[in-house]
C-alpha cells in the first residue's frame, strides 16, 4: 500500500489536498515558524535529502513529457517506516501552527486520521 500525508487545504492547480512537505515549506515562506521549528524542519529535510530516492521522472504520462506540468505528488510505501516517522515530525509542527492534524491517504483514496 502507498500512503500520502495531507492537510485539509487544496492545491489550486491540481485540485488535490496539500501535502505535509509543501505545507511546511509554505509556513517557512510565510515566516511563521519559530527558531526551534525551523531547526527541526532543516534536520528532517536534510534527512530526506540523504535518504529519499529521487525520481527519474515526474510523470507516468507517455512522451512528450514537456507538455505535462512538472508537479509531483509524493507517496510513501507503507513499509517505509523511517520515512513515515520523519513525516510525522513535520505533522507535529503543523499541528502546533495550524491547530490541525494531518490525514493519511492511501492509494485507494481512503482517509484515516493520524
Amino acid at each position: 500500500m502507498y500512503l500520502r500525508f495531507v492537510i485539509a487545504e487544496r492545491i489550486q492547480d491540481s485540485g488535490r489536498d496539500l501535502g505535509v512537505l509543501h505545507a511546511v515549506r509554505n509556513l517557512e515562506e510565510e515566516e511563521r515558524l519559530d527558531a526551534h521549528e525551523l531547526e527541526q524542519v532543516e534536520i528532517v529535510r536534510d534527512w530526506f535529502n540523504q535518504h529519499l530516492e529521487k525520481p527519474t521522472r515526474l510523470t507516468a504520462s507517455k512522451p512528450p513529457f514537456y507538455r505535462k506540468q512538472n508537479k509531483a505528488i509524493s507517496w510513501f510505501k507503507d513499509t517505509a517506516h523511517e520515512h513515515i516517522a520523519r513525516v510525522r515530525e513535520l505533522v507535529v509542527i503543523l499541528e502546533h501552527q495550524w491547530r490541525c492534524g494531518a490525514d493519511v491517504e492511501d492509494k485507494s483514496s481512503r482517509l484515516c486520521r493520524l
